[in-house]
């Protein structure tokens, strides 16, 4: 029977496949074949080993990066000596071996099962403090102090480090600060942190620190992992690898032999992650000091965390609140700020109102200024135009030039966005009066705006991210919006006939303009001019 193994070029990684056993490959916990990078999916790929053949077969699960066999893409294929297979942009080559007499090992004797090695376990919850009792000083915690001292200074030592973690609230840091630390108060070949996924909930490799070198392709056995995660227990084991409830290739194939682990909890016992260590050559190597130790330290890591993720969540509300009082009120802002997935990425067809307003002749009036004077001017009247559109709720699209365009009913719609948009309008022409009777008083020049307003649907979207979002609002709806505020006059609020449905039984006093032609279409568009300047009707 021939013997398959799957080893990476680089050579860091090797799995025994037993023959006539499907292994499953992915980064999920429970795989056979664990391979942790973020190209390979939770469940990516399942092998099949044959007894009597000279290779692998080889069934992709529908995974998102794909499986390649000798650079060619597969869904099902065969895998033989010396091929080369992709899961994702992870690399490895088939090695077969012919077993012959000389080669075959004698089977171990089935008298029994071998005896487990999990020394000791504390179970771990949140609201529980983690013991740190006063034990034998004989294993790997690095505390000079013997004897009634030692207690007092594993205790000062927790402090210190929950002070020290609780002052970092960059998350990358703060894990690389745990590592570290991890490293230096205990006396461990290797040390890594996992921590679950958030929307898969997978464990992934966060942070590893290792003394012999080449810690990023520490892997943490799978088996250990699961118990302590499924059971939320910090466990020691001093020979792993003899163990039959840790029957993971990892084991094996690290030589892990004395290992110890914890959970990281949060609020309802909820599982943040796993601080895992171990030693590489000698059982027996970790005490119940240790193991306390860990876990205790395992807790102010969680809390750590806790704090850092709620310190990014703050920050990038705080960045979005910020990006998006560019276009709200900042009570909208903070509103929409707060709403999971309330802003996303990409857009939709949606019912909107646009309103353009723009000031007329401003051409001629900039050609008379001079540029810092034009710039103040339109500072002014673009500050007080804003405020307007917020106090009625609605969104500021961009500038054009000395133009305005505001939108009600995106992202957040309101059944009376008509209505406000219509008081909008009103308050933006009361405000040009107001702005007139002060800068004529001032000595200087005085401007007139046009408005239209149309209902209709458009597409509204982001695009970018949500460090810096560009709302576009783009459909006829918004091209006939903008002719209305081209053909209105100084003054004037100019209206279509699908915004005047909108707004019901309240509707303002209007009389029949002359229509406006839209590129495109078929005729003229209905137009209808406010008498007054009352939303009221």
């Amino acid at each position: 029977m021939p013997l398959y193994s799957l080893i990476s070029f680089g050579g860091d990684q090797r799995f025994e496949l037993p023959a006539g056993r499907t292994l499953l490959v992915g980064r999920a916990v429970e795989c056979d074949v664990p391979v942790f990078d973020p190209t390979v999916s939770r469940h990516h790929a399942e092998l099949a080993a044959e007894e009597d053949g000279d290779g692998v077969r080889v069934r992709d699960l529908g995974s998102s990066n794909g499986t390649s066999i000798n650079g060619v893409r597969i869904t099902e294929g065969f895998l033989a000596a010396n091929d080369a297979i992709a899961f994702g942009k992870m690399s490895y080559y088939l090695r077969v071996l012919e077993v012959t007499a000389e080669h075959r090992i004698a089977a171990p004797p089935t008298a029994g099962p071998k005896g487990g090695t999990i020394v000791r376990q504390l179970a771990v919850h949140v609201d529980t403090p983690a013991r740190v009792d006063a034990v034998a000083a004989d294993g790997l915690l690095r505390v000079g102090s013997g004897g009634p001292e030692r207690q007092a200074e594993k205790l000062a030592l927790l402090l210190a480090l929950s002070n020290r973690l609780s002052g970092e609230l960059d998350l990358d840091r703060l894990l690389a600060t745990v590592a570290d630390t991890t490293f230096q108060v205990l006396n461990v070949d290797r040390v890594a942190i996992l921590l679950r996924d958030q929307t898969s909930g997978d464990l992934v490799p966060a942070a590893s620190r290792s003394r012999l070198g080449g810690a990023e392709g520490l892997r943490v056995p799978q088996s250990i992992a699961r118990k302590a995660v499924e059971e939320r227990v910090a466990l020691q084991t001093d020979n792993a690898a003899a163990d039959t409830r840790f029957t993971g290739k990892s084991v094996v194939q690290q030589s892990v032999r004395g290992a110890m682990c914890a959970p990281l909890l949060a609020e309802g016992d909820q599982v943040l992650g796993l601080l895992y260590v171990d030693n590489l050559a000698t059982p027996g190597s970790f005490s119940e000091e240790d193991l306390q130790f860990l876990a205790a330290f395992g807790g102010i890591a969680a809390g750590g965390i806790r704090a850092a993720r709620s310190a990014e969540k703050a920050q990038r509300e705080a960045m979005m609140r910020s990006n998006f009082e560019r276009y709200f009120a900042p009570s909208v802002a903070a509103d929409i700020a707060g709403r999971q997935g309330a802003v996303q990425l990409g857009g939709a067809r949606q019912p909107l109102t646009i309103l353009f307003s723009d000031i007329r002749g401003f051409t001629a009036l900039a050609e008379s200024m001079a540029p810092d004077a034009i710039a103040g001017l339109l500072s002014a009247y673009f500050t007080e135009m804003v405020d307007v559109i917020f106090d009625h709720g609605g969104t500021l699209d961009k500038f054009i030039g000395d133009a305005i365009m505001a939108q009600w009913g995106a992202p957040i719609p309101h059944p009376d966005d008509a209505a406000r948009a219509l008081r909008a309008a009103v308050g933006m022409q009361r405000a040009v009066i107001e702005i007139n009777q002060r800068w004529a008083a001032q000595g200087r020049p005085t401007i007139a705006v046009g408005i239209g307003i149309n209902h209709g649907e458009a597409f509204a979207g982001n695009i970018g991210s949500h460090r810096r979002l560009e709302y576009t609002v783009i459909g006829d709806a918004v091209n006939v919006a903008s002719r209305l505020c081209s053909a209105a006059a100084p003054g004037e609020i100019l209206l279509t006939e699908s915004f005047l449905q909108q707004l019901g039984k309240k509707k303002p006093a209007v009389e029949r303009a002359e229509g406006v032609e839209i590129k495109g279409r078929a005729g003229k568009v209905a137009v209808y001019r406010m008498t007054g300047l009352t939303a009221d009707g």
